[in-house]
């Protein structure tokens, strides 16, 4: 755990291992929707796991402010980002969830009506696609400038501390 801490930063270390909760939550969500239609996903076993994380996880964050670091410069380190850097890192996450929603909602919906209505030409659901599709090239494209800001923001950071 020390070294992991060291290499990414008490933030980075916590965002890395939020992972262990995290998916088992999603795979939670999304089974339980599919849960009533197909009575083989068992959506109780997955939350139960993803609980049970959570609580190992918030566990080992209350440990984690007694874990030494070396001061260097870390990417995702909220103690040493700028301003810029944190809005810039936190429109990349909101971006990037937004995105995450959308592929969820596109992976646990049948596209079959929606295509067979395209076919016949009904104007609402032609407006519903091109929403979705605007949708979904503002989630890439806030993803991508957003990742790019950041990331200049990190480099500025790095390079002034460079300098004596």
């Amino acid at each position: 755990m020390n070294g992991l801490v060291d290499r990414f930063g008490r933030t980075g270390f916590a965002a890395l291992t939020s992972l262990i909760w995290a998916l088992p939550m999603a795979a939670w969500a999304g089974s339980f929707d599919l849960s009533p239609i197909d009575k083989t996903a068992y959506p109780r076993v997955a939350l139960a796991i993803g609980v049970v994380m959570l609580i190992v996880w918030l566990v080992v964050l209350t440990r984690l402010g007694r874990v030494p670091v070396s001061p260097r410069q870390r990417r995702f380190d909220l103690s040493q980002m700028s301003s810029t850097e944190k809005r810039w890192t936190l429109a990349f996450f909101a971006f990037l969830t937004g995105l995450i929603a959308w592929l969820n909602g596109a992976a646990t919906v049948d596209w079959a009506p929606l295509a067979s209505a395209l076919r016949d030409g009904k104007t609402g659901l032609g407006l519903l696609a091109g929403g979705l599709l605007a949708f979904l090239l503002a989630m890439l494209a806030g993803v991508w400038i957003s990742w790019r800001k950041a990331s200049a923001a990190f480099q500025r950071r790095r390079h002034a501390q460079l300098r004596p």
